[in-house]
């Protein structure tokens, strides 16, 4: 609610003052006081506010009114809605009363469609059982038949049979077999700090035999300025083993003392 309206509402005797000057000029015409151009000036300011205020009366009266008439007009819409929706809805409920009762009477046309279906027991006659006719032979054609088969078919299977065998055998023959391998890794260790290290590890790697491979070498310190040869090696399992390795080697004297085996793994 607005301020004009607040104002509208309140119980104030805005004329108390009109009123006030009324009476005091009515005493002073009885008393015969003659009234002043200052007085006659007031009355008129006085006359004038009344005026003004009995005008702002009357616009908050008629913008109360006005309000009043607004909401009035909100509600007859409101009312108009409600009322298209409430047909709306009569009418949605109309449409499906309709498909129930279409529903109620498809259901109960079903029902009276399968109640003779049920009362009614079909009998079938069971088919006379018809007993395995038992054929004649002749002795004749027992003779015939042979019951231990022919060496004829016997032979073909014996043949078909080394066929394959030998066949498994070619295509198991052409797989490469595994070869067992180690990777060798020897200590060769000279006499002193004098033997020539090269010449050493010529003669080591002189050696040569069917499944030797050599490798990579290095020269490791072991101390008083002795180094001793580390070699690696890699060899076929069935063809070279450790104690020929060691024996091949220390046949050089002059310059081998000794030989290790620092590391083996297989491949």
């Amino acid at each position: 609610m607005s301020g004009l309206q607040g104002l509208a509402q309140e119980n104030i005797w805005f004329d108390k003052s009109r009123y006030d000057e009324a009476e005091r000029r009515f005493y002073e015409d009885m008393n015969g006081i003659p009234q002043t151009s200052q007085e006659r000036d007031a009355s008129a300011i006085l006359q004038d506010i009344a005026k003004a205020r009995q005008n702002i009366q009357q616009s908050l009266a008629g913008s109360q009114n006005a309000s009043k008439s607004e909401d009035q007009s909100e509600l007859v819409s409101r009312l108009k809605s409600l009322e298209l929706d409430n047909k709306n809805l009569h009418k949605v409920v109309d449409d499906l009363r309709a498909v129930l009762s279409k529903l109620e009477s498809r259901m109960a046309v079903l029902e009276k469609s399968q109640a003779p279906a049920s009362k009614t027991v079909t009998v079938t006659k069971a088919a006379p059982v018809q007993k395995p006719k038992v054929e004649e032979h002749n002795d004749a054609d027992d003779d015939d038949i042979d019951l231990f088969g022919s060496d004829e078919e016997d032979e073909e299977a014996e043949r078909i049979k080394a066929e394959r065998v030998k066949e498994y055998a070619q295509r198991k023959a052409k797989k490469p077999a595994l070869i067992a391998k180690s990777s060798i890794l020897l200590d060769v260790k000279p006499w002193d700090d004098e033997t020539d290290m090269s010449k050493l590890e010529e003669c080591v790697r002189s050696i040569q035999m069917d499944g030797l491979l050599w490798g990579a070498s290095k020269l490791v310190p072991v101390g008083y300025g002795i180094k001793k040869l580390q070699i690696s090696c890699v060899v076929e399992d069935d063809k070279v083993g450790t104690d020929i390795l060691e024996e091949e080697i220390t046949t050089f004297e002059d310059y081998v003392q000794s030989v290790d085996i620092a590391a083996f793994n297989k491949i």
